[in-house]
């Protein structure tokens, strides 16, 4: 996350450098895309088992399967990308 001064992290800076890197093409625009509805979702996942202190989620209107299906779907990709 990026610090109080808005200045990007190491990791934050390889994000944005790497998309500015990818090739206009539709396969840039479903990327882009696909990258922001994760980043909207993992920043407030709605996880129906909250706890006392908000965590795993700071909402209750999803089921917490929804979350294991998407880490699993992700999991899943991150294993295929560094089999082949």
């Amino acid at each position: 996350m990026s610090d109080e001064s808005g200045a990007l992290t190491p990791d934050e800076r390889r994000l944005v450098l790497a998309l500015r890197g990818v090739p206009p093409s539709p396969l840039r625009d479903l990327y882009t895309t696909l990258v922001m509805e994760l980043t909207d979702f993992v920043a407030s996942p709605t996880c129906s088992e909250m706890q006392a202190d908000g965590a795993p989620c700071n909402a209750t209107d999803a089921s917490c399967d929804q979350c294991r299906k998407l880490e699993s779907l992700l999991e899943g990709l991150r294993s295929r990308l560094h089999a082949g």
